[in-house]
């Protein structure tokens, strides 16, 4: 069952004294981040991050533990409750208030809070101020055994359930976007093989020869694509391509007969910008393509980029465009086996092994995510 209670017989008004100096200046009593010197977190009028804008000195500032931190006078936070059960103090258009029943957890207060907020949130705003001698006058909805007294254990296991299905919902992300990665660069897994670390220290070492090769000594001769107004483009699924970096230089999908390119191609724009080309398309004529079709994937795209690295230098602009004669007379640095010719083999393994590397990183941020909140949930349960 539910029973009603007047926050006054629930909680009461922590008085925190003032340590640090009227007329202070920020900067020097205050800090936008926690470190060691200033770690205490300071209930203000913000809306979001718990209510903590900033952190205070210990030192300078009274704090609590096992509170809840109410704003009082804020343009959109008034009304805001959020659980503070770490030590918090208090700087300005807020207050913290005490539970006073004993054995106070974690979850009592986020239960609690949320009850809280939604009692006083939408009775109090800007004109009207969230001080206590008025909030504690409203009445909350908590659980309650038949005796009247409040389902403590009940609050606890509730968020403990809630909290249990965040961090089971956090596995399902995880394990969703690893598998999503791994089928859209068709890999079984992230482990680099031996041969993948030991070509990515050879690239981080400077042990790979490299040579300087003019394009048109490498790929047939590049093509520019030609002129479609936009007035005269019909609406269809080509995507076609003109000079710019929005979109990936993709500015609509058209229905018009035009020549298509070829997927696993480069494009240089006008100003030089080179980008791959996976799918098919069509262009206008501020783009040139570089014939890249016969290479594999990672090793077209890794051509690309040093395509990229040679054509956009800041030489090209509107006065100056960049045309298919450029990218034929471009020279650019690759790899090369002993015999001196480009290695797209070893271009290719180095590329894939950059994709896994790109994984890992993502997967490891996720199981931080999971691992933080995991620990966010296990302090303080007793």
């Amino acid at each position: 069952m539910n029973k009603k209670f007047k926050l006054s017989e629930l909680f009461e008004k922590a008085e925190l004294k003032s340590i640090y100096p009227k007329n202070f200046k920020k900067e020097r009593v205050l800090s936008n981040i926690k470190t060691s010197e200033f770690n205490l977190p300071l209930v203000n009028a913000k809306h979001g991050d718990n209510g903590i804008m900033y952190f205070g000195r210990d030192t300078d500032f009274q704090g609590l533990e096992m509170t809840l931190g109410v704003i009082s006078d804020g343009a959109i936070s008034t009304g805001d409750v959020n659980p503070q059960p770490q030590k918090t103090g208090v700087l300005y258009n807020a207050y913290l208030i005490k539970p006073k029943w004993r054995n106070v957890v974690r979850q009592h207060l986020l239960y609690t809070a949320s009850a809280c907020k939604k009692a006083i949130k939408n009775k109090f705003g800007y004109e009207n101020k969230a001080v206590w001698d008025r909030v504690k006058l409203e009445e909350i909805t908590l659980p309650a055994y038949i005796t009247g007294e409040i389902a403590f254990d009940y609050m606890t296991e509730y968020i403990k359930e809630l909290e249990a299905e965040r961090i089971k919902e956090l596995e399902a992300e995880r394990i969703k976007e690893l598998e999503a990665y791994l089928l859209a660069t068709g890999l079984n897994d992230y482990v680099l093989t031996d041969d993948e670390k030991k070509l990515v220290d050879d690239f981080k070492n400077g042990t790979v020869p490299w040579r300087t090769f003019k394009v048109d000594e490498l790929f047939e001769k590049s093509t520019r694509g030609k002129r479609l107004k936009s007035l005269d483009r019909t609406n269809g699924d080509l995507p076609f391509v003109t000079a710019g970096e929005t979109n990936n230089g993709i500015s609509a999908f058209i229905g018009n007969e035009v020549f298509k390119f070829k997927k696993n191609t480069t494009t240089i724009d006008m100003f030089g910008s080179a980008k791959y080309r996976n799918y098919q398309y069509g262009c206008d004529d501020h783009i040139t393509v570089v014939h890249t079709e016969q290479l594999d994937k990672h090793s077209a795209i890794f051509v690309t980029s040093a395509l990229d690295k040679a054509a956009h230098t800041g030489d090209f602009d509107y006065s100056r465009n960049f045309y298919a004669k450029d990218a034929d007379n471009l020279f650019i640095k690759l790899p090369v086996t002993d015999s001196g010719t480009p290695d797209y083999k070893k271009m290719s393994i180095y590329l894939r092994a950059i994709e896994k590397l790109v994984i890992k990183s993502v997967v490891e941020w996720k199981n931080k995510k999971i691992t933080t909140t995991a620990k966010i949930v296990n302090e303080h349960t007793s």
